[in-house]
């Protein structure tokens, strides 16, 4: 054995490399950890958190501008870039060094340089070679563009975006899913101009069609416009602004072009094939259990299909830990996985949306609880709906939330579909007054067969 050789080697350290690290060394494995960048991956450095300050800011933003509405003389003097980089960037560094601090504490090997898979049990870093009785492949994700599209002066991407030092007067936003809205939010609220292009029928359109409707809704009460149906032929830009063209033959002007298209996985050039690790569109193919072809080698993370949250890879990182050690945890249902959307109003949802219950359990029951009715929600003035399906005498299935603050609630949520609880379970239990949780209660109470402030 050399010096180099180790329980575990995790190539890519963010959120499902690192879990996975740390539990592992928990469990007693000596491990290798390998990232060719910083611990902590793009949901640390340039994704979920430097995101969701800009969101954070841009709310402050909008409560300062709206702040007669609630009898306080307050206005926006305006949006001061370096400020809000200085915020957003202290955020990052703290939990950074945090993060580096439970490394150390782990005693997890922290090996910085690009890794490629030699073998099944083999990483090499830069020449350097570390060895492994079991590999797993962490190695995440980037921003996709389109054929023909080339980032670049105003075409930018999401991680160009959050390094920006002015507010860009009018933006097209290429791609309505989550990325794209949070974005489109976030330069609302700091007083753009902005329109989404989405190709597919609706904004977020993972999310059920009644998400998508109310997310609709309050974007056009808010000024932001969208394009939904329709297909972006090109860009082409110019010293003063950037020129978006449309299949319907429209062209839209702006200073910047947002391109939110998705994420790729990041698994070009890094052996997998070459050691017989089965892929599909670029994708690590694996078992329920995240085993990959290869024996010996498991992925985790944005490179395993599916949805690619920051959550979802911590989970399966701390699953294939446990994997390892012989502790036979139970396989994560993907369905079970909360989805927040940060913008304002934010979606939130677990479980299956309402056609897709009708395919899985035929007959379904749903059951829409308007915010209007709920005291906490009129307080914030959040607009918004509960939406709760259930399998037709059977558990809660699905559930989506839209308004203010709702990713809190889906905490809850998510243990009411993970628990298979039966809406007859959940409307006994007693939500505190006033919240927000209680639109909750009073979905299930309606669908338990006693609705008590139902509206409309």
């Amino acid at each position: 054995m050399t010096d180099n050789s180790a329980d575990l080697v995790i190539l890519g350290g963010g959120s499902g490399g690192y879990a996975c690290a740390f539990r592992a060394a928990e469990l007693g494995m000596s491990v290798v950890l390998i990232e060719k960048d910083k611990l902590g991956g793009t949901c640390l450095h340039r994704g979920c958190i430097p995101t969701k300050a800009l969101l954070h800011a841009a709310e402050i933003a909008d409560a300062a501008r709206e702040g007669d509405q609630f009898g306080v003389k307050s206005s926006l003097e305006g949006i001061d870039m370096a400020g809000v980089n200085s915020y957003k960037d202290g955020i990052v560094g703290k939990l950074y060094k945090g993060l580096q601090g439970l490394a150390k504490a782990h005693k997890v090997t922290f090996v910085e340089g690009n890794g490629t898979l030699v073998d099944a049990n083999t990483v090499d870093v830069d020449g350097t070679r570390y060895t492994g009785r079991n590999v797993v492949l962490a190695t995440g994700s980037y921003s996709k563009t389109l054929p023909g599209l080339e980032l670049g002066g105003r075409i930018v991407d999401s991680e160009q975006a959050l390094t920006m030092d002015t507010v860009p007067d009018k933006v097209v936003v290429l791609g309505g899913g989550v990325i794209g809205v949070e974005f489109a939010s976030v330069w609302r609220s700091f007083g753009a101009e902005v329109t989404v292009v989405e190709a597919l029928p609706n904004l977020v359109p993972n999310e059920d069609v009644f998400a998508s409707k109310q997310l609709e809704r309050a974007f056009r009460k808010r000024g932001i416009k969208f394009k939904t149906g329709v297909k972006f032929t090109g860009a082409e830009q110019s010293d003063s602004g950037v020129q978006v063209s449309l299949e319907t033959g429209d062209t839209l002007d702006a200073d910047l072009l947002l391109v939110a298209v998705g994420r790729g996985p990041t698994t070009e050039g890094l052996g997998y094939e070459q050691v017989g690790v089965s892929m599909e569109r670029g994708f690590v193919t694996t078992d329920e259990r995240l085993n990959t072809s290869v024996p010996g080698v498991k992925a985790v993370g944005d490179i395993v299909p599916g949805l690619q949250l920051a959550h979802r890879g911590f989970a399966q990182g701390i699953f294939v830990a446990e994997d390892i050690a012989g502790l036979d945890p139970q396989v994560i249902d993907e369905a079970g996985i909360p989805r927040v959307t940060y913008c304002e109003p934010e979606v939130a949802s677990v479980g299956l949306t309402e056609s897709e219950a009708e395919q899985q359990h035929g007959e379904v029951e749903a059951f829409t609880y308007d915010l209007a009715g709920n005291g906490k929600s009129q307080i914030l003035k959040s607009p918004g709906a509960v939406k709760v399906v259930r399998a037709k005498n059977g558990p809660v299935v699905g559930l989506h939330i839209v308004g203010n603050r709702v990713g809190e609630l889906v905490a809850e949520a998510q243990l009411i579909y993970n628990w298979e609880a039966l809406p007859e379970d959940v409307a006994p239990l007693i939500h505190a007054h006033p919240t927000q949780t209680e639109a909750l209660g009073e979905a299930h109470l309606a669908l338990a067969g006693k609705p008590l402030h139902v509206h409309g």
